[in-house]
């Protein structure tokens, strides 16, 4: 990681979180939570198309998954599945390891970043993967991508005082969203569930803004014909489209964002997430934190199944508890 990332800086806080990457470590903190709790791997940020060209992502995405597939193997009571890593600059070789992850590894989706070396996903090259994630009926998870090369304003080299990470990783997730949603993606796949990170990020705060100040009013700030067009190609709403994503719990302990994401996507639409181990304490503090605040919910303990575990074995077809 050190040789091939091309801001070696940027992996600062990775390199010193030992349950990120020792797994002894990660078990030992997960004993905390009792012999039932679980967690659903991903991997981490950066995204592997940062790590190696298109001749070469490959191997690492190849690497990634099959090491994940060990962890399951190794300990199904604690990591019952993975989510997949796509070498997503290079389509032939994402599809050939979407294929690969799926059928012969069993992983229960795909991993994709908010952009590919600054290419949004609602590119036609992208095209492939939704398409074959919609015709398996398996969900896609999306994870910001966004450095501190990314400036806050046009006159600066770099990003200052993290807000690149801060307020720069829900931008990055909402302008996604919205990329999909107006591109006509969810509209051709209805049944694609994106796993948003963050509880959405800034889509749920801003839903009366995106409602009635740029959905209704669409078109209205520009010149030329492009809006009408745009709107034509979809049969419902804006706003009913942001609605059918689906999001995560990871919000660094935030009660207030977690109702805020609950009530614009709906229980039936949030799964349980922690971030771990990206807090303070290296792992656990998100996890006890969320834990908490979706037990202290005032929702039913139907619901509160359905964020925890519920929508997971509906959505990947796999039982976790």
């Amino acid at each position: 990681m050190r040789e091939l990332a091309p801001d070696p800086k940027a992996l600062k806080r990775w390199l010193n979180l030992p349950a990120l990457h020792d797994v002894e470590s990660r078990l030992r903190m997960m004993d905390e939570f009792g012999p039932d709790y679980q967690q659903v791997l991903t991997l981490s940020s950066p995204p592997i198309e940062m790590l190696a060209g298109p001749d070469e992502s490959w191997r690492l995405a190849r690497l990634a998954n099959e090491e994940m597939r060990g962890l399951v193997e190794r300990h199904p009571s604690r990591f019952p599945a993975f989510v997949a890593s796509l070498p997503l600059n290079s389509t032939e070789a994402s599809m050939a390891e979407l294929r690969y992850a799926l059928d012969e590894l069993g992983a229960v989706g795909v991993q994709v970043f908010t952009n590919v070396g600054g290419v949004p996903l609602d590119d036609p090259r992208f095209a492939p993967v939704f398409a074959e994630m919609a015709r398996r009926d398996l969900p896609v998870w999306m994870h910001p991508a966004r450095s501190a090369a990314a400036s806050d304003y046009p006159g600066e080299a770099t990003s200052k005082y993290e807000v690149w990470w801060a307020l720069g990783w829900p931008y990055e997730t909402s302008v996604a969203m919205s990329r999909m949603v107006f591109s006509g993606l969810l509209e051709r796949h209805p049944n694609l569930a994106v796993v948003t990170h963050h509880m959405g990020a800034m889509i749920p705060f801003l839903e009366g803004r995106i409602r009635l100040g740029w959905a209704d009013q669409f078109g209205s700030r520009t010149h030329g014909g492009e809006a009408a067009k745009v709107l034509d190609g979809l049969s419902r709403p804006p706003i009913d489209y942001f609605r059918s994503f689906y999001a995560d719990t990871a919000l660094s302990g935030s009660a207030i964002g977690t109702r805020c994401g609950l009530e614009f996507f709906g229980a039936e639409h949030v799964l349980f997430a922690s971030d771990c181990p990206f807090d303070p304490e290296g792992g656990p503090m998100y996890i006890r934190e969320m834990i908490r605040i979706v037990d202290d919910l005032d929702i039913t303990e139907e619901d509160r199944d359905l964020i925890y575990s519920g929508n997971l074995q509906r959505i990947t077809g796999h039982r976790c508890k």
